[in-house]
């Protein structure tokens, strides 16, 4: 074995072994009080938790050297009618109903962004996935967004399960 070969070993059975410690929080069981609540699995009577969302997202932005997000109660409706739009024809969309600068009406056009997902049972979940996506990463990070608004709904019916919506956005100067 070379030796990047023999560092990346070390490397995968480190993270495997970090991973057992936290075995406990991928369980399939009701969370007990006091575990994060982005491991609540949706798709099993789990709800989600904004507030979470919200420092989930402000962190990795932080990270990033960009300035945190509030959640925003029109954009947390604004989601939840996407989502329940998208969960309702089984079918990932922007514009499933209004296009989306439609619906953004009252924030900035320029820096309004709207990832959409289905299949992540959890925040935890749909968080990684956009962050390993470059077009979804490139949405949590985007300049100027100071509001947010997310929503998952349960849909038994989907081969996905859970429909995803996170809204970034600012709002335009006639709104403040």
């Amino acid at each position: 074995m070379t030796g990047s070969l023999i560092a990346e070993c070390v490397l995968r059975i480190a993270a495997a072994f970090a991973l057992l410690g936290f075995s406990g929080c991928t369980s399939d069981a009701p969370l007990p009080s006091g575990q994060p609540s982005f491991y609540r699995n949706l798709a099993e009577g789990g709800q989600l938790d904004p507030a979470a969302a919200q420092s989930m997202i402000s962190g990795y932005r932080a990270n990033n050297g960009l300035g945190g997000v509030v959640i925003d109660p029109v954009l947390m409706k604004l989601a939840e009618e996407q989502t329940r739009a998208m969960a309702a024809r089984d079918k990932l969309d922007h514009n499933v109903g209004k296009a989306f600068q439609q619906r953004v009406s009252g924030y900035d056009a320029k820096v309004a962004v709207e990832n959409i997902s289905a299949g992540y049972h959890t925040l935890a979940e749909a968080f990684s996935g956009w962050r390993d996506s470059p077009p979804h990463r490139a949405n949590m990070l985007k300049t100027g967004v100071t509001r947010m608004g997310i929503a998952a709904i349960y849909s038994p019916r989907s081969k996905y399960k859970v429909f995803w919506t996170l809204i970034l956005a600012t709002p335009d100067d006639k709104r403040g």
